[in-house]
């Protein structure tokens, strides 16, 4: 029997091309859901986002027991989970986005803007840029160095750096991507990464943390 792969969907991710994108890279299904019962009994769970982090985290709590079920999954029941740019971002404990926002506060820290420390830098971060491994990586091999694509205004601050599995470098160093346990987020796109994204979900997609 094969594996129940979660994609939540809440009005606020670019569902189709992840879809698209976590087939390619392997997996046998996806079910796009918003079922609280289906997602407490995933095997694996992704959260994709676009858009504000308080229009994303307003839309997962308008769905009744939909965080609750998550929660009850992916803390309690340890099954993987990714979380994929604003996906990632709703990790935090806060969001800094049009006033104080909270987060689902899996992985301690604050979601701000962008601080332009060189007037030749733009926001939003657009583009191709390099992922760098953090020493420490806490998601092991799952993220590996490579390039990859990112389109985002805030970035994640880690109130424990031992959360950081890999940053990039956009006028200083921003957050990549966060892991803790069965729990990693990554900032960039894996959907729009072409051969670096698709390998990343294979590796996801064989992830038993």
């Amino acid at each position: 029997m094969s594996e129940v792969l979660a994609l939540i969907d809440y009005g606020a991710g670019n569902l189709h091309s992840v879809e698209s994108a976590l087939l390619a890279a392997g997996a046998p299904k996806v079910t796009v859901t918003a079922n609280p019962e289906v997602v407490r009994a995933a095997d694996r769970i992704v959260l994709p986002g676009v858009g504000s982090f308080k229009a994303c985290a307003e839309g997962l709590r308008s769905i009744p027991h939909l965080i609750d079920a998550m929660a009850e999954r992916v803390q309690v029941g340890a099954a993987p989970f990714l979380g994929i740019c604003v996906g990632m971002q709703l990790l935090a404990t806060r969001g800094l986005e049009h006033g104080v926002t909270p987060g689902l506060d899996w992985i301690g820290g604050d979601v701000s803007l962008i601080e332009r420390t060189d007037p030749a830098i733009k926001v939003p971060h657009m583009g191709w840029n390099d992922v760098a491994i953090a020493l420490h990586e806490p998601a092991g091999a799952l993220i590996e160095p490579g390039e990859a694509y990112f389109l985002h205004s805030y970035h994640f601050a880690a109130a424990d750096g031992r959360d950081v599995a890999a940053m990039t470098d956009h006028g200083g160093g921003i957050v990549a991507a966060v892991a803790r346990d069965n729990i990693v987020g990554v900032q960039f796109h894996p959907e729009k990464s072409q051969v670096y994204g698709l390998s990343f979900l294979s590796r996801f997609l064989d992830w038993k943390p």
